[in-house]
C-alpha cells in the first residue's frame, strides 16, 4: 500500500568531494513513495555524482540518505534490494541473449529460481521483447535495449526505479513509448520513479516535482507551475535557463562502469 505522506527518499546535507572540487555541496530533499520525481541541471551539475550515492555506488563526504526507511551507509543490502536502476550509459552484457541478460540479474538478486522464470516472462512481455528473449543483445536497436535495461530494472520489484538519462539518443517515437511504459509502471506498482533528463518536454509531461540542481547545490524545486510562476516564463525550458543560466557545460563522468560496480557488489555478498 503506497503512502502518499511517507518519504521514500530522504536527503539531509549530502556532500561529494573529489579532491578540491565538490560536486555536491549540502543539498537536502525528500521524494514522496509512488511519486514522479525529475532530477534536472546542466551537465557537471551533480546530478549523476548523486544518484551514484544515492544507489551506494559512490561514498558521500557528509551528510545522510535514507531509501525506503534504511541508511544507505549502515544498510546497503536493504538499500540495493529497494531500487531498480537504468544507467546514462548502456550496461547490459552485449553478447548474452536478452533472456540470459535477465537471468544474469536475478541471480544476482538471489530470486528464487521458479519465480524468477515466470517474472522475467512477465517483463520481457511487458516491453515487446519476449519474442526476442533469444536474440543476442549486440544486434538489438537502441530503443530494444532501452527497454530491455527497463525491464531488468525492475526484475526484483524494486521500491523505487532510478533512471540516468534513460532516453538519451533515442527516436521520439521510442522515447514516447518508453514513458508510456514508465507512467503505466508508476500507476500499476506505486513504484516511485526518480529519473534525470535534458529533454524538458520529458519533465513537463511525466514529473509530479521537480527539483534543479547546478554546481552542486539545489537551485530550485517544486511543481512544473511552482517553478514557472517564480521565474515568470511560460514553460520549464525557460524556467530551467533562468535557474542555471546559459553557459555550456561540460559532460560529468560516464556512468558505462557502475553497473558492473554494482555486480561486483553483489558477488562480494554471494
Amino acid at each position: 500500500m503506497v503512502s502518499e505522506n511517507r518519504s521514500i527518499i530522504i536527503v539531509k546535507n549530502l556532500v561529494k568531494r573529489f579532491k578540491d572540487f565538490t560536486a555536491v555541496d549540502d543539498i537536502s530533499f525528500e521524494v514522496k513513495e509512488g511519486e514522479i520525481f525529475a532530477f534536472l541541471g546542466p551537465n557537471g551539475a551533480g546530478k549523476s555524482t548523486t544518484i551514484k550515492m544515492l544507489t551506494t555506488l559512490l561514498k558521500p563526504e557528509s551528510g545522510q540518505i535514507e531509501i525506503n526507511g534504511h541508511d544507505s551507509l549502515k544498510h546497503k543490502h536493504a538499500v540495493r534490494e529497494s531500487f531498480g536502476i537504468v544507467f546514462q550509459d548502456p550496461s547490459l552484457d552485449s553478447d548474452l541473449t536478452a533472456y540470459e541478460n535477465m537471468q544474469l540479474h536475478a541471480v544476482l538478486y538471489k530470486m528464487p529460481r521458479d519465480f524468477r522464470n515466470k517474472k522475467i516472462e512477465e517483463l520481457l512481455k511487458f516491453v515487446e521483447l519476449w519474442e526476442r528473449k533469444g536474440e543476442f543483445v549486440k544486434n538489438f536497436s537502441g530503443g530494444m535495449k532501452r527497454r530491455l535495461e527497463i525491464a531488468r530494472g525492475l526484475l526484483h520489484k524494486p521500491k523505487i526505479l532510478f533512471l540516468d538519462e534513460p532516453t538519451l539518443g533515442l527516436d521520439p517515437q521510442t522515447r514516447n513509448h518508453m514513458w508510456n511504459y514508465i507512467k503505466d509502471i508508476n500507476e500499476r506498482e506505486g513504484m516511485t520513479i526518480f529519473f534525470t533528463t535534458h529533454y524538458m518536454e520529458e519533465a513537463e509531461k511525466i514529473a509530479g516535482r521537480i527539483a534543479i540542481i547546478d554546481h552542486g547545490k539545489i537551485v530550485a524545486s517544486g511543481t512544473l507551475e511552482e517553478l514557472k510562476a517564480q521565474t515568470k516564463t511560460n514553460t520549464l525550458e525557460e524556467a530551467f535557463l533562468s535557474f542555471t543560466g546559459n553557459t555550456i557545460r561540460e559532460e560529468e563522468a560516464s556512468s558505462v562502469d557502475h553497473m558492473r560496480a554494482m555486480s561486483k557488489m553483489w558477488r562480494k555478498r554471494r
